[in-house]
């Protein structure tokens, strides 16, 4: 079987060396970070020193709960925040849906008390307007949760009082995220680790990798911005229509139209060539009903777009194979 293509970094992408080999120090100097003996302090002081090292290369000057994942840290951030949840926008994921059946679409009426917007979206990479969204919420005594499980270790985190981030989606191991929190005075505590704000005990090795892939930099997204752009202009010239281009959007994301031909049809036809893409978000890919954020965006066919998503390992021949079989089959 020929070697197949990975391009579906936005669902999960590969674990870099670098975190692999933190992961196996933590494994192999393993002790309960809350034991009291010597093992134990070793592994507090080991976790503390990856929990720095996060909040500096995000240039985050709050507070950083380990959570399992991005899932974790907004239902965290949404259930234990001293605020209600108020307003979400039609286009989040779910982690964030399932929780706001009760909240308003943003911008919506009324008082504010927590308002849930992401930053990049997972489907097709637009960035949202959160400085000026920040504005108008605390503008009114209300606080914001961004969900920047895309855009972390991508490019600047916005100015939130809470943040979801996953480490799987920069090159970290899948399995641990963390909910920044501006102060720990936001939250009510739920007892147990963590400072008393996520019972459990704490995922050391997953830590350290999540550490170092964030140390290991985010230089790559300008080749990102080459390839996808390489992409899409090929594509454009054979038919398809790019979603949101002329918007704002994460370099590693590109939701692309073929008129014509149903979304899962292009996903079976492209696996049977080799390669791994999808439509919308991995964690509705399993269903055939139409998309929720193309169907708030209004596009025209978007039972037809499909995700294209690039990852620090993608090259140049792999994006030219992509672009040789779309146009096999437009």
């Amino acid at each position: 079987m020929p070697s197949r293509i990975y391009l579906d970094h936005a669902a999960t992408t590969p674990l870099l060396p670098a975190a692999q080999a933190a992961m196996a120090d933590g494994f192999a100097r393993w002790a309960n970070p809350s034991s009291p003996h010597a093992e134990g302090r070793a592994a507090r002081a080991a976790l503390e020193n990856a929990r720095a090292e996060i909040a500096d290369a995000l240039g985050w000057r709050g507070e950083v709960i380990f959570t399992s994942g991005a899932s974790e840290a907004i239902a965290l951030g949404i259930g234990r925040c001293v605020q209600p949840l108020t307003h979400t926008s039609p286009i989040e994921h779910e982690a964030v849906l399932r929780l706001a059946e009760r909240a308003q679409r943003w911008p919506g009426d009324g008082p504010f008390g927590l308002v849930a917007v992401q930053h990049a979206n997972n489907e097709t990479g637009v960035i949202q307007p959160l400085a000026e969204i920040a504005a108008t919420v605390r503008g009114q005594g209300g606080l914001l949760l961004a969900d920047c499980a895309q855009s972390a270790g991508k490019i600047a985190l916005p100015d939130a009082d809470f943040i979801a981030i996953s480490a799987h989606k920069f090159g970290g191991p899948i399995g641990i995220g963390a909910l920044l929190v501006r102060d720990h005075s936001l939250l009510r505590p739920t007892g147990g680790q963590e400072r008393g704000y996520r019972p459990g005990t704490e995922n050391l090795p997953a830590a350290l990798g999540m550490a170092a892939a964030l140390r290991a930099g985010n230089g790559w997204l300008a080749e990102a911005t080459r390839l996808r752009a390489r992409l899409e202009t090929a594509l454009t010239a054979t038919g398809a229509q790019i979603i949101a281009a002329d918007t704002p959007r994460l370099p590693t994301i590109g939701a692309i139209r073929m008129p014509g031909r149903a979304a899962h049809v292009q996903l079976i036809r492209f696996d049977a060539q080799g390669f791994a893409v999808s439509a919308g978000s991995a964690c509705s890919s399993g269903s055939l009903r139409a998309s929720h954020v193309l169907t708030a965006m209004q596009v025209e066919g978007a039972g037809e777009v499909i995700r294209v998503s690039i990852g620090r390992e993608t090259t140049e021949g792999q994006i030219d194979a992509f672009i040789a079989a779309w146009q096999a089959m437009a």
